[in-house]
């Protein structure tokens, strides 16, 4: 066993002292969507600071903490915030908390994001169905020593986001009378936004919206043999785009504004997942 995934089980043992819950279902909440974890029936909270080893996130708007609870019937796992690469974690540290939450016993996760807007048909406020992504410009998560744990050292990536989650997903949309975008989501390492030149070259690559996670959050999900969707929140639209200069409290600002809708979906989606016991 490698030295990282002696630290993954060693991060599993702290949380097994502080809880026992097993969650089926997990949700990664992102830049400004944090407050679905209002919504549910909550058995605990656990901070990221108390598990020994565990990275902690530096974003102002990310609590950092799991919430253990249910929806409806449904036991989920809740990250209020994530870490990401350019806070200067390695990638295996930015994606330990996703193969954490498959050890606790989830076997669906559901990323969320905000995201800059590249396709132009896309306005601020949309939800993009991620349907793909390109994770080129960032290191994949599986470099070095693999974790035979959990899967195998070369992952088929045909079908990382399940076609019957996106079923689930667009379903649920319509249950709640709002629309989903579909689209290619590529993830760049930040902290700095894109320039408009590198839009134009992502734009070039089929891309439809940038960010600075999920994708190799995404990629361990699917090493780990877990069934994934992921759902962006266009907060801006890209460098370039427009003529207005990109600022973090837009994204927390937008975040805000598209959570009532936003946790509706979720929430739907969640209870829809459950009844197909997927």
């Amino acid at each position: 066993m490698c030295d990282n995934e002696k630290k993954l089980y060693a991060c599993y043992d702290n949380i097994r002292k502080i809880t026992d819950f097993v969650p089926k279902i997990a949700i990664v909440l992102g830049s400004g969507l944090g407050g679905f974890a209002d919504d549910i029936e909550v058995v605990c909270a656990v901070s990221y600071k108390d598990i020994v080893g565990f990275p902690v996130s530096t974003v102002p708007s990310h609590k950092g903490q799991f919430v253990f609870g249910y929806v409806d019937y449904a036991p989920v796992v809740i990250m209020q915030g994530r870490v990401h690469y350019y806070e200067g974690y390695s990638m295996s540290d930015v994606v330990l908390p996703i193969r954490l939450t498959k050890l606790l016993g989830a076997d669906t996760i559901i990323l969320t994001n905000a995201s800059g807007g590249i396709n132009t048909d896309f306005k601020v406020g949309d939800f993009m169905l991620m349907t793909d992504h390109i994770s080129s410009f960032v290191p994949s998560p599986l470099i070095g020593e693999n974790f035979e744990s959990l899967g195998v050292r070369f992952p088929d990536m045909s079908c990382v986001y399940s076609k019957e989650l996106r079923d689930i997903a667009e379903k649920s949309a319509v249950q709640i009378g709002t629309k989903l975008k579909k689209g290619i989501y590529i993830q760049t390492s930040g902290p700095n936004y894109e320039s408009p030149a590198e839009v134009r070259l992502y734009r070039a690559l089929g891309a439809d919206a940038v960010g600075m996670s999920t994708a190799c959050e995404a990629i361990a999900a699917n090493h780990a043999g877990m069934k994934t969707c992921a759902i962006s929140c266009i907060t801006n639209m890209a460098c370039g785009i427009t003529d207005i200069p990109l600022s973090h409290h837009e994204v927390e600002e937008t975040g805000e504004l598209v959570q009532p809708v936003f946790r509706k979906l979720l929430k739907q989606m969640i209870l829809n997942i459950s009844k197909e016991s997927l």
